[in-house]
């Protein structure tokens, strides 16, 4: 079952990086968890976007276009994938820095599995309020890094110290990553490929 360490990662992190590690399924495997989890967040984006509304502070509700917000949620759920993908090839890449030597396969699962809580936090899109989003983003946010900082000395076979610091330079790069693909996202808007609202 493609999600069978969904559960896992929530209730038992340590001991499922350990399952993950001895099983080490494919890297389709791994790929095929990320294309699952993130049809929650483009799904529930273009529900909310399209059907809901979206209401930032006291102003009145902003809805998109069902078409805009079909090609949003498909554009985000693409972004997403290669996001995780990307953040796999970091992963692999940064690992020789500290003796190290995963396979592209363990690489992804890191990313995959680290990944997950945050488009978990697609859910929230269902009581689409800023703060509401915001404040459970953040909860998906710190969960992940915490996943990462566990995952990172099982899944890579390194001391916890070392494990530490290859984390935090994951992170960082994570970051970096995200204001990228943030930037992309504006400057597509920017040529018109932007959201369509309601009127």
């Amino acid at each position: 079952m493609i999600l069978n360490h969904l559960w896992g990662i929530y209730t038992h992190p340590k001991e499922e990086w350990e399952t993950i590690d001895q099983r080490h399924e494919s890297y389709f495997y791994a790929l095929s968890h990320i294309a699952v989890i993130a049809l929650i967040p483009a799904i529930i984006g273009y529900y909310s976007a399209a059907h809901l509304g979206w209401s930032i502070g006291a102003g009145e509700i902003i809805k998109l276009t069902q078409q805009s917000a079909m090609t949003m949620s498909i554009a985000m759920y693409f972004g997403l994938i290669a996001g995780v993908v990307l953040l796999a090839i970091l992963i692999h890449e940064l690992a020789n820095a500290f003796d190290a030597a995963p396979t592209y396969t363990q690489s992804l699962e890191l990313a995959a599995y680290t990944a997950t809580p945050l488009f978990m936090v697609g859910f929230a899109g269902l009581y689409p309020e800023l703060w509401f989003i915001m404040a459970v983003g953040l909860v998906g946010l710190s969960y992940s890094v915490y996943l990462l900082y566990s995952g990172v000395p099982i899944l890579m076979h390194i001391p916890e110290e070392k494990g530490f610091i290859y984390s935090s330079s994951v992170v960082t790069c994570g970051l970096v990553l995200m204001v990228i693909l943030m930037a992309s996202t504006v400057i597509l808007w920017s040529m018109g490929l932007g959201p369509i609202y309601m009127h």
